[in-house]
């Protein structure tokens, strides 16, 4: 699913670049390692969330309720901004009826979110909010915006979805919404723009049915980076062209390099789902325990 949050900026867009505990390029210090993670209780389902770097806060979606019901239009969900931390400081940032609002992504201040059948737009600063519906899509789950375009996916569908413009808070702005692809056998869940212009897709499909890592090209080609790992949610490009992401199967917050395949850098999740990265620290949210995991990493 996916934190599916996946801010960019600065110390992020460059993945790191400006964060010395985590720069590959440095003198070589061993393989990146978990220092520190620490467990923060009291959340409601959250299932992804993004990093404001310039405010320095976090914006967690959670579905709200005491059952876990993804798909179920309840009117439960909000988005909450919480600091870094990991206490809340406003329980719902925005005043809108949510359901199951799962990947985020911000930009500036721009914040998009999925919500089933469509995805939200807010503005952080004003709060202003407009929702789209994506006609054809059963799953919405992670958002990822390039090069003015946002990208959704849809796990349960096997889909890409592309909506253009990206920015269509402003009621004036019709954007186009059109499928990129369907029926790869990826099924797409998190998203990330690699550094060299391709987008970058994780799988998730079932527990007995394991999906791997892929890269699209602007022609909307897919290319296999991996064989098949697991239920894979969330995705974040590093400044080496390494992946973090995480995995259901093996409950985990993991790095993953062409070199070395992929290694655990924190395990014992139940519902490892879309996470961010603020400098040298990741935020992952564990949907099934109803926790967010801030994980200090370096060398």
């Amino acid at each position: 699913m996916t934190p599916k949050s996946r801010a960019l900026i600065a110390c992020l867009s460059m993945t790191f670049a400006g964060c010395a505990t985590l720069q590959p390029d440095a003198a070589p210090r061993g393989p990146l390692r978990a220092l520190s993670d620490t467990v923060v209780a009291g959340f409601a389902f959250p299932e992804s969330v993004g990093c404001d770097p310039a405010e320095k806060v976090l914006y967690v979606s959670q579905f709200g309720g005491t059952e876990l019901k993804p798909a179920e239009k309840d009117g439960k969900g909000y988005i909450s901004k919480v600091g870094l931390d990991g206490k809340v400081i406003e329980q719902n940032a925005f005043a809108e009826t949510m359901n199951k609002p799962k990947g985020i992504w911000i930009e500036g201040t721009r914040l998009w979110v999925t919500d089933i059948d469509g995805v939200w737009i807010f503005d952080t600063k004003t709060k202003k909010g407009r929702k789209l519906d994506l006609p054809g899509i059963q799953f919405a789950n992670d958002p990822a915006v390039q090069r003015g375009v946002l990208y959704v996916s849809d796990n349960r569908s096997d889909q890409l979805f592309r909506v253009e413009p990206a920015d269509f808070l402003d009621a004036r702005v019709q954007p186009k919404v059109s499928a990129v692809w369907s029926k790869k056998a990826i099924n797409p869940n998190g998203l990330w723009p690699a550094r060299d212009g391709a987008l970058l897709v994780v799988g998730f499909l079932s527990a007995d049915t394991a999906r791997g890592i892929h890269s699209m090209a602007g022609s909307g080609e897919m290319k296999a980076m991996s064989q098949p790992i697991g239920r894979l949610d969330g995705l974040y490009e590093m400044r080496d062209g390494s992946l973090l992401s995480t995995d259901w199967n093996s409950g985990s917050f993991f790095h993953w390099s062409a070199a070395g395949g992929k290694k655990d850098l924190a395990t014992g999740f139940k519902g490892p789902a879309d996470f961010c990265v603020m400098g040298d620290t990741a935020y992952v949210p564990d949907l099934v325990q109803s926790q967010v995991r801030i994980i200090k990493l370096g060398h």
